[in-house]
């Protein structure tokens, strides 16, 4: 997979607490629900009694995400939060298990789903900020990304003619999948394989088509200038283009569009973050929750002069703060680069443009920036806090936010990627232990400290303090790090916060309002 700047790392637009449980599994759901063709009676979804998911997939949005895939709902739907009772209430059986799997990916979801005329498997892992990969389906290993139109094709005989007939088709690729005498023919291209052409092979026993779930597709020959800052630097060769002109050579390349389109894209992801800005403010409710409506009294204290002198920290902390708000209420957001990080970037962005003046062209510019150093994390790492712990996930947001603030008052490329390599440096360890099993504390604080980190970091290079490890090391480095960290501390609820006497005793005081059904959308 090349990573994308819209796909992988500024979004998705969603709903829900976790963008690696409810954004991917939406997807996982809405490629389970094409192969099906939308029609079954029965879901059984089974984790690994191992992974993270048996302990964090009720509180943390894996089941209204699935289900709502399953529903064939986008990410951004209001409905989500009761995707499961909908689901149950059309009909279908829904059963979740906990099994010994021996899955490696702490994210695993195994599906099987059943209906009078057929039964399919599906495995697929979520990888971080609604990043996901199905891995093997019918028991044939594959791996989808949701990033093109696949054609699967059943074959019983000789499958030679059939795939080298596909092969002539134009911008496609072919992989046939043998598994115990079984064939499968799979074809990903920018549209289905036609009924004309299925029509002419031989011996088709069952054919399926999964849509898309990405904003921005592949092709077999999609190329990009660079995937790491090191290549990038060298790509740059002393020029000194600025990070955001370069964030939109790769995604022109990438997704094939125009600079127009790019900027016009971040524009629009600006202006969403703006109105759930706003929302925040305002003030929001929702009962399934630790925190309430925290950031309007901020606003008021921040307006009356009666907070300390913080200057535009103070409008970043009031933002980020609204932002991770809207997001425990289940309202919309963009996971930049994850929902339980999504606050912390565009918060910074947004509250340092308007307090500099500067309009949302900037802001998606800066965006853009931030962007890139998150195709770099991407590519070479994750932004899961299954895997990395909170270093991935706020670890990352300091680093893409201090390139873009940089980016806003015209540094080089060399302060940019300073910025992020000693924002990145500063929160490498950073452990994920989420209160009462939801993505509120200290998610919020850790959201407030990456962007307080970024914008030191970025006045920091600004001012020519020497960054001493390159960016690729650091990544690589927290990496290292997060392979050395227990798993306990890596989003599971069994290890540090999570584990203290008030969450245990918040969780329970939750989970009973959720069994008897105040409020919480669950039913």
């Amino acid at each position: 997979m090349i990573v994308s700047i819209f796909n992988d790392v500024i979004g998705p637009v969603m709903r829900g607490p976790s963008s690696s449980h409810c954004a991917a599994a939406l997807r996982i759901g809405r490629l389970a629900r094409d192969l099906m063709d939308g029609n079954f009676s029965q879901v059984l979804v089974e984790f690994d009694r191992n992974g993270s998911l048996p302990n964090t997939h009720d509180t943390q949005g894996s089941d209204m995400g699935l289900f709502g895939g399953l529903m064939g709902w986008d990410a951004a739907d209001p409905r989500l939060p009761g995707s499961m009772k909908t689901l149950a209430d059309s009909g279908v059986k829904i059963s979740i298990e906990t099994v010994d799997a021996g899955d490696p990916h702490p994210n695993t979801y195994r599906l099987t789903l059943f209906s009078e005329k057929e039964t399919r498997t599906l495995i697929a892992i979520s990888t971080g900020g609604g990043i996901m990969e199905v891995i093997e389906l019918d028991g044939f290993k594959v791996s989808m990304h949701g990033d093109y139109f696949e054609t699967l094709i059943w074959i019983d005989g000789d499958a030679k003619d059939a795939v080298a007939a596909l092969e002539t088709m134009e911008g496609v690729q072919v992989f046939l999948h043998e598994e115990g005498g079984r064939k499968m023919i799979e074809v990903k291209a920018p549209a289905f394989v036609s009924d004309e052409m299925i029509a002419a092979l031989d011996d088709v026993s069952c054919v399926k088509r999964l849509a898309p779930v990405l904003p921005i597709l592949s092709n077999k020959d999609t190329r990009v200038p660079f995937t790491t800052c090191e290549e990038m630097l060298g790509y740059d060769a002393g020029r000194g283009t600025p990070i955001w002109k370069l964030a939109v050579q790769y995604e022109m390349e990438r997704g094939n569009l125009t600079e127009a389109e790019v900027i016009a894209k971040m524009v629009e992801i600006v202006r969403i973050v703006r109105n759930s800005i706003a929302e925040g403010i305002a003030g929001t409710e929702y009962e399934d929750r630790v925190l309430g409506h925290q950031c309007g009294k901020f606003g008021e204290m921040m307006a009356a002069g009666k907070l300390l002198d913080g200057g535009a920290l103070n409008r970043i902390i009031l933002y980020v703060t609204s932002l991770m708000e809207v997001k425990s209420s289940m309202g919309v957001i963009i996971a930049a680069p994850t929902a339980g990080a999504c606050a912390a970037l565009p918060g910074a962005v947004v509250a340092m443009a308007e307090s500099m003046g500067l309009g949302e062209e900037e802001m998606a510019k800066a965006l853009l920036a931030s962007g890139l150093i998150g195709v770099f994390i991407a590519t070479r790492w994750t932004f899961a806090a299954e895997v990395g712990g909170c270093q991935a996930e706020g670890g990352s947001a300091a680093a893409m936010a201090g390139a873009a603030l940089v980016t806003m008052v015209g540094g080089t490329l060399k302060q940019s990627v300073g910025a992020a390599s000693m924002a990145m440096q500063s929160m490498i360890g950073l452990i994920c232990d989420p209160i009462a099993n939801r993505v509120e504390a200290p998610c919020l604080g850790k959201n407030v400290m990456a962007a307080a980190n970024a914008l030191c970091c970025a006045n920091m290079a600004l001012a020519g303090y020497d960054q001493v490890i390159p960016l690729d090391e650091v990544i690589e480095t927290a990496k290292q790090v997060a392979k050395q960290m227990p798993r306990e501390v890596r989003c599971t609820n069994l290890g540090g916060l999570s584990i203290t006497p008030t969450a245990i005793a918040l969780e329970k005081k939750l989970a009973e309002k959720r069994a008897c059904g105040s409020g919480c959308g669950c039913g």
